[in-house]
């Protein structure tokens, strides 16, 4: 484990993970599993590594979209389809924990590499397989993407205004979703490993991710036998309980205000508008649905005189949800963000400093530093020492043949 790794005594210090995924969802996984403090080594080919480091390029260079996923990682290549790369894989398969793919389906059976094999090399290793739609069922030798991973999992049609056609969720629920989701697996399963001493088969699919995600909406259908209408920004009956304007008026000068019944009285306090509390219009959580055009409009009044941060804070400290609608720059430079270390800054080489998304999971004993990602093929030599015993001579006759 390199020094910009993670330190002893991190909640998952000692395994050792394979990460041999690409894009959003496995690397998405893995990195959380870095985060918090396992040795995850980035397995790549040499003949470019992980896609995603060139084709989100936004310049010259490994891209921010790779850089955002693989944080705290060491890179290994190796050629699978040369006999050495193969050899070499079973070796460091042999002294691994976990083994973390999203290969096309088949992808790694074909090269005899597959869940059966590999369990014969180690009994003990966890095989984390994600798929757009898992390795059974009818539709399992089909490809996915984030889009359709929400449009089959019913996420795209509960989703936006009743007038509009179903719509896409930009957060990746079916990617980073799926990879939180496989994280989840691999730590049940390394739970079991300690009673039973054997390793498993984990999937997840993106599809049954996003299913999971919107079980709420599932409910909805069978309590009103029919599928749930797209409602846009309202959060079912309550209201205030929508998106409403703010000044200067700009496209996201916007807050969405939820004020439960409870804090009816508290809202209109922060408002300013006591004298609501006697309007018959309003005088109960069904008259307020009912006269919801008349309330919204009286919100939307009030908070256009006032920036989205100021009606945040004034409802705050009453005690009434509000949050701003923050755009992506608003959200790099949030101070909450940053003083919780989910905003950070890094330097990468050829690049320089950029923001990333630190770790959302805070543990008391084991702090996160988040250290930059890996350049292709970083850490090669150093784990083929390590792991395989090879010396420099071999290293470099497997440089020459193009099997690292």
């Amino acid at each position: 484990m390199s020094e910009d790794q993670a330190p002893v005594g991190q909640a998952l210090t000692g395994l050792r993970v394979i990460d041999m995924t690409h894009n959003q969802a496995g690397p998405a996984c893995t990195q959380i599993l870095a985060f918090l403090g396992a040795e995850v080594i980035k397995l790549e080919d040499p003949r470019g590594g992980d896609i995603a480091r060139r084709n989100m390029a936004d310049r010259d260079g490994d891209s921010l979209f790779f850089l955002v996923l693989n944080a705290n990682k060491q890179s290994m290549t190796l050629n699978l389809k040369t006999e050495d790369g193969k050899r070499l894989f079973r070796e460091v398969i042999a002294q691994s924990d976990v083994l973390v793919e999203n290969f096309g389906p088949g992808a790694l059976d074909r090269l005899g590499l597959g869940y059966a094999a590999l369990r014969e090399i180690n009994p003990r290793l966890i095989y984390a397989t994600i798929k757009g739609f898992g390795t059974y069922g009818p539709y399992a030798g089909f490809k996915s993407f984030e889009p359709i991973a929400q449009a089959m999992g019913g996420a795209m049609a509960v989703t936006g205004f009743p007038e509009n056609p179903p719509t896409y969720v930009f957060p990746a629920i079916g990617d980073s979703g799926t990879g939180m989701h496989m994280a989840i697996g691999i730590l049940a399963a390394l739970q079991q490993r300690h009673a039973t001493g054997r390793g498993q088969h984990v999937e997840v699919s993106m599809q049954d991710a996003v299913v999971n995600l919107i079980r709420v909406s599932l409910r909805d259908h069978q309590r009103f036998g029919h599928p749930p209408p797209r409602v846009g920004n309202q959060l079912g009956r309550t209201v205030p309980g929508t998106t409403y304007p703010c000044a200067p008026g700009g496209p996201n000068d916007y807050v969405y205000i939820f004020a439960q019944p409870q804090m009816w009285l508290p809202f209109l306090g922060a408002m300013g508008r006591e004298e609501l509390a006697r309007d018959p219009r309003f005088a109960t959580p069904e008259a307020r649905w009912e006269n919801r055009a008349a309330l919204d409009g009286i919100v939307a009044d009030w908070t256009r005189g006032l920036g989205k941060h100021e009606v945040m804070r004034i409802l705050g400290d009453a005690g009434v949800p509000c949050g701003a609608c923050q755009d992506t720059g608003e959200v790099l430079a949030d101070p909450h963000l940053r003083a919780r270390e989910m905003i950070v800054d890094i330097d990468y080489p050829g690049r320089g400093i950029y923001q990333t998304v630190g770790c959302p999971i805070k543990l008391s004993e084991s702090p996160v530093a988040v250290a930059r990602p890996p350049l292709l093929g970083e850490h090669t030599d150093a784990l083929l020492g390590a792991l395989c015993g090879l010396d420099a001579a071999d290293i470099a006759r497997l440089h020459r043949e193009g099997a690292v």
